[in-house]
């Protein structure tokens, strides 16, 4: 997927409302050789810390990842995460797409991702629960009583 490519698409399922993001993407298999995939991004704001995000391959399995919505925010700008998951842009001057890698055991899957579109969503994310408030509504007294028991 190139930042040129007319047919990058992003699609918002109804409004931001929804809090989810449909976005048409690629699959690195090599140099030369790349799979379509949709994956379907998801924010709920009980769970602030993580995007949902779930990649549905034609004929396949539909696979779920949880991504910490920071680590995926700077990823777009900068290389971000260590081990499972790593993101960083593909050209940064560009800020057109960034490349996404999820390892699990011994696979691992690159994806490459248009910037704009998931950037703007992320944003909106953070209107709704700014970053340093994720844990402003946990009762710590209750979350301590359920740990201890």
């Amino acid at each position: 997927m190139s930042g040129n490519r007319p047919d990058v698409r992003a699609r918002r399922a109804g409004t931001y409302d929804s809090l989810e993001l449909i976005l048409d993407i690629e699959r690195v298999l090599d140099v030369s050789a790349r799979q379509p995939i949709r994956a379907e991004f998801r924010f709920d704001p009980e769970s602030p810390l993580v995007v949902s995000v779930e990649f549905l391959i034609a004929g396949g399995p539909r696979v779920m990842w949880r991504i910490g919505r920071d680590l995926l925010h700077q990823g777009l700008y900068s290389v971000s995460g260590l081990g499972d998951v790593q993101i960083w842009p593909s050209h940064p001057e560009v800020r057109a797409t960034a490349r996404l890698q999820l390892t699990s055991r011994d696979m691992a899957a690159l994806f490459e991702l248009p910037v704009p579109p998931l950037a703007e969503w992320l944003e909106h994310t953070y209107k709704l629960v700014p970053a340093g408030h994720e844990l402003a509504e946990i009762d710590w007294d209750i979350a301590t009583e359920d740990l201890l028991q």
